[in-house]
């Protein structure tokens, strides 16, 4: 059946956030099973993406196109709420599915989400999937429009056929704001390619040398944009009172963004410049992650967290915020310590429980390690999709 199959997948944006990577490995792999699967994909400008990460994203989409992933580019489609720009969008999609007569449009995040589904509606495509790929509800937009917000996506609900929470505390906002019923939603993790993270054959002391660590100091590490959502400051304030009780430790921040200058004057200004190293955007985050002892996550809203997964297949205990798909994830004492959000004395008491009490930052990590096995690897979430959409195609009878 795969090969009579086409899909439609559009995506406001591609870069290397994890829902563009998501959506990447997943036409990827869909294309690869002989799915025919087209890539709508809107302009990546807003990104303000640096070199190294632009090459990944074209490497990844040369990728795509090599499994046999048609790609197709609105400069039109952006993430900013742009009535000229989004009624063209509309237009050019409502086109390309009258044209292409696909047999499922799957739409991710929210912008892709909304113009894409109610073009495929109005085109009269068999099957429409969503998938918004975080807590969409709750820290993006103010109060007056996350209403209106909640308002389109319950009315677009009624419109689509499956939605795909990555986590199951989105699936459960999702029925709690009265977006889709029950039946509608279902829950496939985001994930990762474990076995390029698992044992990996490295040098771990010449790597710490290559990022400036020194060889006996404790590392502390998190990865992620330098947005605000993603809680760093609360990190950094944690470092201070860290550094007082073991002097000997750096924290790592890997990942670019809007909020790294103001994050080193806050360092500056507690003392602490010298135990923080920005990093930067790199490609080589599996490497970099076997230099840390301890993966903090303070963020204040996470759709899954998949960064958290990669630690736990390095093998690292974490210590992260009890917020949003997070808690799907960590298990408190189990496989790490989980802390109320914006909570910095609670980071610290984490962080330095670890640093302190190796037979506990051994047990949480090897824990993790076992527990990821086989729900978050890549290979599953893409034969979970298929198995959706073939329930799909039989359901609706669109495929001979």
């Amino acid at each position: 059946m795969k090969n009579k199959i086409k899909v439609i997948h559009v995506v406001t944006r591609l870069d290397k956030g994890g829902s563009a990577e998501d959506t990447l490995v997943l036409v990827t792999g869909l294309g690869k099973d002989g799915y025919k699967v087209i890539l709508i994909k809107g302009s990546s400008h807003e990104s303000e993406m640096n070199m190294e990460e632009e090459r990944a994203v074209l490497m990844g989409l040369k990728t795509a196109e090599e499994s046999g992933v048609r790609t197709i580019e609105l400069t039109s489609l952006v993430r900013r709420i742009s009535l000229i720009d989004d009624l063209k969008t509309f237009w050019q999609l409502f086109r390309i599915f009258r044209k292409e007569r696909p047999h499922i449009v799957h739409t991710h995040t929210s912008k892709a989400g909304l113009l894409g589904r109610w073009a495929a509606f109005l085109a009269r495509i068999p099957g429409i999937v969503h998938t918004p790929h975080g807590h969409v509800f709750h820290g993006y937009f103010n109060v007056v429009l996350t209403k209106g917000f909640i308002v389109a996506e319950r009315i677009s609900a009624l419109i689509t056929d499956k939605i795909i929470a990555v986590s199951d505390r989105e699936r459960d906002e999702h029925l709690e704001q009265g977006v889709g019923r029950s039946e509608k939603l279902m829950t496939i993790y985001s994930a990762v390619e474990l076995d390029r993270i698992v044992d990996l054959d490295l040098d771990i002391k010449a790597k710490k040398r290559s990022l400036s660590i020194p060889e006996d100091y404790n590392v502390v590490g998190t990865i992620g944009r330098l947005v605000t959502i993603k809680g760093h400051r609360y990190l950094i304030d944690a470092a201070k009172d860290v550094v007082k009780k073991a002097p000997q430790t750096v924290f790592v921040f890997v990942g670019d963004g809007d909020l790294e200058g103001e994050l080193e004057e806050q360092a500056e200004a507690l003392g602490i410049r010298s135990n923080i190293i920005f990093a930067g955007w790199r490609s080589d985050v599996a490497e970099i992650l076997y230099t840390f002892d301890i993966f903090a996550l303070p963020s204040l809203n996470e759709g899954m967290g998949k960064v958290l997964v990669e630690a736990m297949a390095a093998c690292k205990p974490i210590v992260a915020s009890k917020v949003g798909g997070i808690a799907d994830l960590v298990k408190d004492d189990i496989n790490g310590i989980l802390v109320p959000t914006k909570d910095s004395e609670a980071l610290y008491s984490g962080i330095l429980r670890l640093l302190t009490d190796k037979a506990l930052a051994k047990r949480l990590s090897e824990c993790g390690r076992d527990m990821i096995y086989p729900n978050f690897d890549v290979s599953t979430r893409i034969r979970k999709v298929e198995e959706m959409y073939e329930e799909l195609i039989e359901g609706l009878k669109i495929v001979d």
